[in-house]
This record gives structure tokens, C-alpha cells and sequence, in this order.
């Protein structure tokens, strides 16, 4: 599965729709990953004050990984934020 996001609320729904195909609850992620439900739901909804290393150990569990490169076609960063 390849996923372009842009945006924190993006990341999250990447997340939840991985965790749902890989038919995994919130709560079998939090057993994966050892952070708490409430944390995972946070993260899906685009909580920007999620922590990177939450990100990190979600998709690991996830069999995930981040890949940064040069903007396409889109709009500017200062449009985002």
C-alpha cells in the first residue's frame, strides 16, 4: 500500500485504514506497540501533538515506514500550516 500524506490529519487516516486492513482493533495495536488505546485514537485523528516516536513505533507495528522526498505537484508547505 502506498499512501501520499501531507498533512498530520492525512498520517492519521493512513493509519487507521492500514490497522483496519490488517483487521487489527485499537486495542490489539496498543498490545503491538505498548502505548495506550487512547494515544492510537489521538494519533488517527490527526493529534498534532502526537510524538514522532509514536508515530514510529505505530508503523512498525503497522509494517509501515516513512519516506521523505521533494514536494510534487501540490501546494506549498506555508499553505499546509
Amino acid at each position: 500500500m502506498e499512501q501520499l500524506a501531507r498533512s498530520i490529519d492525512q498520517i492519521g487516516n493512513t493509519v487507521r485504514r492500514r490497522r483496519r486492513l490488517a483487521k487489527l482493533s485499537q486495542d490489539q495495536l496498543c498490545q503491538l506497540t505498548g502505548l495506550r488505546q487512547a494515544t492510537i485514537s489521538a494519533l488517527e485523528a490527526g493529534d498534532r501533538d502526537a510524538k514522532l516516536s509514536t508515530l514510529f513505533a505505530v508503523l512498525s507495528a503497522l509494517d509501515l515506514e516513512l519516506i521523505v522526498r521533494d514536494r510534487t505537484i501540490g501546494r506549498k508547505i506555508e499553505d499546509i500550516f
